[in-house]
């Protein structure tokens, strides 16, 4: 595969849009507590491009090179499953985005080109010796999205294989191989003592082929850092030290994941995929009415969840800073 330098690409291929415009806010209402939010994805198409692109997909290659223990994990029965996974997002790149992407067949020998870096591969699909990495871990280089792939067997779903270089606070190379409820213990009990975590498990069990869906996922961040593993606590949490009432509208971000899910036909597995967007504090607040559910579901969160969430110790100060905003509003 032909290398480049991402830096010396032209950005100006991809189209800006305003953050404002594009930006997932995850809440419908007033008030948040878990339940199971996912909704039928219209589209049907598991990737966003957005203008980060460049940045997020040379942040990802440099995370898998230099951390590939933490970034990239798979055990070898997956393998007939990350060969239709990268089928399935190959195609939909060049049906969807035919201007960044093409893909040349002939039978079981492939060319796939990414023309907003300028590089192409050929391989023979299904010969894993052809590519330089796993097909799950090759073709989650050409997208923003995290890829986390889920076996289904013997009634449960078990962490397979992962391409996870923007995690929000877990470990892909400790979860791998666990079952679905494993996987998420440390969720506060409103999620994982009240059964709804079973209904959750149960409701992707019973997932079907070419009806995928989607769910939002959110917490809230000091500076715009996509990888908070907790392998490298050390170095973004003690950034909520930092907060302050004066800062907080530039420092701190509400960081939300779009987790889109796709039941694999041929696997029978579930493709888990997730795009992380960010928005500070400062920039929410230019819609107003984002400002005043937000401002509402801090007040009505229970305290649990924003400790697991991770910013119970600065919450205070967000509220004090959206309070502030909404008061200068009224009074304009």
């Amino acid at each position: 595969m032909t290398k480049v330098n991402l830096r010396s690409i032209n950005k100006e291929l991809i189209p800006d849009q305003s953050l404002i415009e594009r930006f997932p806010f995850p809440f419908k209402g007033n008030s948040y507590r878990y339940s199971n939010n996912a909704a039928p994805l219209q589209s049907g198409n598991l990737l966003d491009i957005t203008p980060e692109y460049f940045e997020e997909i040379e942040l990802k290659r440099h995370l898998l090179e230099t951390a590939k223990e933490r970034t990239y994990q798979s055990f070898p029965h997956s393998i007939e499953a990350q060969w239709e996974i990268l089928e399935m997002i190959m195609h939909e790149m060049v049906s969807v985005h035919p201007n960044y992407f093409s893909l040349s067949k002939n039978e079981n020998s492939w060319t796939f080109r990414n023309h907003l870096l300028g590089e192409e591969q050929s391989f023979t699909f299904g010969d894993v010796s052809t590519l330089p990495y796993e097909p799950l871990d090759f073709i989650g280089r050409h997208v923003q999205e995290d890829l986390v792939y889920l076996g289904q067997r013997d009634g449960d779903l078990y962490l397979d294989a992962g391409q996870l270089a923007f995690p929000a606070n877990w470990s892909l190379a400790f979860d791998l191989g666990m079952e679905f409820l494993a996987i998420h213990s440390p969720v506060p009990k409103a999620f994982t003592g009240s059964g709804l975590a079973e209904k959750v498990r149960g409701f992707i069990l019973r997932m079907e082929a070419g009806k995928p869906w989607t769910r939002f996922n959110w917490t809230i961040t000091v500076e715009p850092i996509l990888d908070t593993a907790p392998e490298t606590f050390d170095e973004w949490g003690p950034k909520k030290e930092k907060v302050t009432a004066e800062n907080t509208g530039q420092l701190v971000y509400l960081r939300v994941e779009d987790q889109r899910l796709f039941r694999l036909p041929r696997s029978n597995g579930i493709l888990f995929g997730i795009h992380t967007h960010f928005i500070s504090l400062e920039e929410l607040c230019e819609n107003h009415q984002w400002m005043n559910q937000f401002y509402n579901v801090l007040t009505d969160l229970p305290d649990d969840l924003a400790e697991y969430k991770g910013f119970i110790s600065f919450k205070d100060r967000i509220i004090k800073y959206l309070e502030k905003k909404i008061e200068n509003s009224s009074s304009i």
